[in-house]
């Protein structure tokens, strides 16, 4: 069980790496060879162009300036000087709804602070219960409610203060959407006319033995919504013609390299070998060899585009249908339009970068089993996952090395490595062991059948929640709890009282959480910002790989709002702040930290660095939001 020393230590150990990641950061950015990697939103607009063009020598690489490196945290006022507005049309809604649950935790966890501080931590700690029972205690859980005593009038303060922050957590949840929802209708209002706006997707379009998929599809619409049918385009398998437009764009990439190559040096043509890579064959003329090959790949892509359109297995029973109005599309995308109801199964269609299309093919049938397959195999996943974190807090404790590594007792029981462990190595083994599962979630999602990107990323996202809720809360407090005060278990003969020493210990596992919101929420989140892997490899591959301008904006990856696993995340830190503000409220200084710190971050990144792939309109806000009702 954590003290308050090992609580210390945790938090110097990662006020300390966050430190470090942002000095880092700090002194990465103003080098102009970084430019890309922490500006890379800029130069996709081409606002911003890269420093090495200007300048001299080292200067090209490197910032001289000592004046610059005075103010190596002005990058904060920065993130937060931009209007929402300006936000919403620079980054788009999303991204500014995003930040704004981080807003909401401050408005929410402020307040509770303030209050928790005032009232509840005095009438915790002047309380005596814990020294008159027999369980395992610290100094910091003289602060939570396992303080007091059964019966005692103390508790009409926690019980006052659960109704104070329920209201006060509510009325911040209604004024919020309130906001959001305003936000919401006035950016729909404002776009520009799009085609996604009027088209509608439908999916497992019955064979015709009379007419093909698209002239099937124009009569039922013409026949059906003949007031507001406009056109439609049938899906095709393309899946050949892709991988040519993507080998014609590569030869078309080392045609203009060549090229720049002769300009600078007209006097000689360059050269190239026909094998693979240029590393063997005949030697030829590198500018004219692929001006010929690209003459090819021309010629057999119009070939392919003329097979897709005569070939009936090329043609899948899916379509996007055009409508005069809005009106009409959404009337065609909310009713059912034949009496079998798996069959012209509409909804909206995503815009064309949000469109899944490995999904857009899937049978009705099909779709039903994979999903109820998938549920079944989530289930399985969520629960059996309980049994290697409940081993790994099992042995992130004292007792538990101990006993598995017997040779390292006179090691870890000196006073530093001891609170080392209990203030920091469970946090670390806990998220070891989440690394993988935002993957496997996704993994899922895809194959029940989702069309657009969004919905799998929000249906990932609900599958994390509810496991993070199992595995990371419910697991850990139970599991964590009884292992801590198994000695207690053991030696007491009266089984009735076994409930009571599990109520009394669970608030008590607040310091583990303290310590996993320190290592994810505080140096996680810092460590965000330095964007190390990025880093990494965009120099790996503008040393090994790029030969022109278009292989340098390639090699940038400004990447995105990964809402898939960041959304529950930020759900699990509001579950415990909300648990724990009564029972313990040291809980929410830490709380409040995180969510001030991942503000002005990820407001810093979304400015700066991250290029959404799609634009749902918020379309997530409504399941965060009832998420957090629970």
């Amino acid at each position: 069980m954590a003290s308050l020393q090992d609580i210390a230590l945790s938090a110097f150990i990662n006020i300390l790496s966050a430190f470090v990641f942002f000095v880092a950061f700090a002194i990465l950015r103003l080098q102009p060879f970084n430019d890309r990697v922490y500006f890379p939103k800029w130069h996709l607009k081409g606002i911003r162009s890269s420093p090495r063009h200007s300048g001299k020598s080292v200067t090209k690489f490197v910032n001289l300036d000592w004046r610059t490196y005075l103010r190596f945290l002005n990058w904060m006022p920065a993130a937060l000087r931009m209007p929402e507005p300006e936000l919403i049309d620079h980054a788009g809604l999303d991204s500014a709804v995003y930040i704004r649950i981080y807003l909401l935790g401050l408005k929410i966890f402020v307040p509770l602070t303030v209050l928790a501080f005032g009232i509840l931590v005095p009438v915790n700690w002047t309380g005596d219960t814990l020294e008159h029972l027999d369980v395992e205690f610290s100094d910091i859980d003289k602060l939570s409610i396992s303080n007091i005593a059964k019966e005692s009038k103390r508790l009409w303060a926690h019980l006052v203060m659960a109704y104070i922050f329920t209201f006060w957590i509510y009325y911040t949840l209604y004024k919020e959407y309130k906001i959001i929802a305003a936000m919401r209708l006035h950016f729909l209002a404002s776009e520009n006319r799009r085609p996604d706006q009027f088209t509608v997707l439908v999916r497992n379009i019955p064979p015709d033995p009379d007419e093909s998929v698209s002239e099937h599809v124009e009569h039922f619409f013409s026949v059906n919504h003949h007031d507001h049918y406009l056109t439609h385009q049938v899906v095709y398998n393309a899946n050949n013609l892709a991988k040519l437009v993507d080998r014609r764009n590569n030869l078309q990439n080392w045609l203009v390299y060549y090229e720049n190559k002769n300009t600078r040096n007209p006097d000689k043509r360059p050269r190239t070998k026909t094998g693979f890579l240029g590393l063997w064959g005949e030697t030829v003329d590198a500018i004219d060899y692929y001006t010929a090959e690209i003459e090819k790949l021309l010629k057999e892509e119009a070939t392919e585009r003329e097979r897709l359109v005569i070939d009936p297995k090329a043609i899948m029973p899916a379509a996007f249908v055009s409508f005069r109005s809005r009106w009409g599309a959404a009337v065609c995308a909310q009713t059912q339009q034949s009496s079998n109801p798996t069959l012209w199964l509409s909804e909206w269609a995503p815009e064309p970068r949000d469109v899944y299309w490995s999904n857009l093919a899937i049978p009705f049938v099909e779709l039903t089993m994979r999903r109820l397959i998938m549920a079944v195999a989530f289930f399985f996943l969520t629960f059996f996952f309980m049994i290697p974190i409940a081993f790994v807090q099992s042995l992130a404790n004292i007792e538990g090395i101990e006993k598995v590594a017997p040779f390292l007792k006179p090691l870890i029981e000196k006073e530093v490595v001891s609170s080392f462990i209990k203030g920091f190595l469970s946090g670390i083994a806990l998220k070891i062991f989440m690394i993988f599962l935002p993957t496997i979630l996704m993994t899922m999602s895809k194959i029940e059948g989702y069309v657009s990107i969004s919905a799998l990323e929000r249906k990932s996202a609900a599958k994390y929640h509810l496991f993070i809720l199992v595995n990371v809360f419910l697991a850990n407090v139970i599991a964590g709890a009884a292992f801590e005060q198994l000695n207690t278990f053991v030696n007491k003969e009266t089984p009735n009282k076994y409930p009571v020493i599990v109520g009394t210990a669970i608030p008590a596992k607040a310091t583990f959480f303290i310590t996993y919101i320190m290592l994810d929420g505080w140096a996680g989140v810092a460590s965000e910002i330095l964007r190390l892997k990025p880093l990494i490899i965009y120099h790996l591959r503008n040393t090994f790989l790029v030969k022109t301008e278009q292989d340098r904006e390639q090699a940038m990856d400004p990447g995105s709002l990964d809402f898939a696993s960041s959304e529950p995340r930020i759900q699990l830190y509001f579950l415990l702040g909300l648990v724990y503000s009564v029972v313990t409220p040291i809980f929410l200084p830490f709380i409040v930290v995180f969510f001030s710190l991942s503000y002005v971050v990820f407001r810093h990144q979304i400015i700066n660095v991250y290029d959404q792939e799609y634009e749902s309109g918020a379309a997530f806000w409504p399941d965060v939001h009832r998420r957090m009702q629970w």
